[in-house]
């Protein structure tokens, strides 16, 4: 009796911590070419375009982690619509490599129309850097 308890215990336990995960409509992800490694420490920055003023408002700041990766921005709970920037803050991570490079921070814009989820990674080197959407 306490083993089937136990079962349904843990059952509910990893059935309520599951769907209290929050799903994410924006993630990144920072490959340094050059290394062939990710980038993990980077400082990453999310600002939105605000329509009437045409300011920026920052929404998050966040930095990668170990696999050079961010997976949660924007909650899916929110209306996510709009033209967004993400600033990539990499002249710290190319200092702590001890490698001189031409950008200290990278930008890149994009818009948000639907509710599908948006992958915008960057491919890194000292004096360059690629784009593109992922999945």
């Amino acid at each position: 009796m306490r083993k089937i308890a136990f079962a349904v215990l843990l059952v509910l336990a990893t059935t309520v911590a599951y769907a209290q995960t929050t799903p994410y409509q924006l993630s990144s992800h920072i490959l340094d070419i050059a290394t062939g490694m990710p980038a993990k420490g980077v400082p990453v920055e999310l600002e939105k375009l605000d329509k009437k003023t045409q300011v920026w408002k920052q929404v998050d700041k966040k930095v990668t982690d170990e696999n050079g990766r961010i997976k949660d921005f924007l909650p899916t709970k929110n209306e996510n619509e709009g033209v967004y920037r993400l600033r990539f803050l990499v002249a710290d991570y190319f200092k702590s490599k001890k490698t001189e490079s031409f950008y200290p921070f990278i930008e890149v814009v994009f818009q948000i129309n639907d509710n599908d989820h948006y992958h915008v990674p960057i491919t890194l080197s000292p004096y360059g850097y690629a784009t593109y959407r992922g999945n």
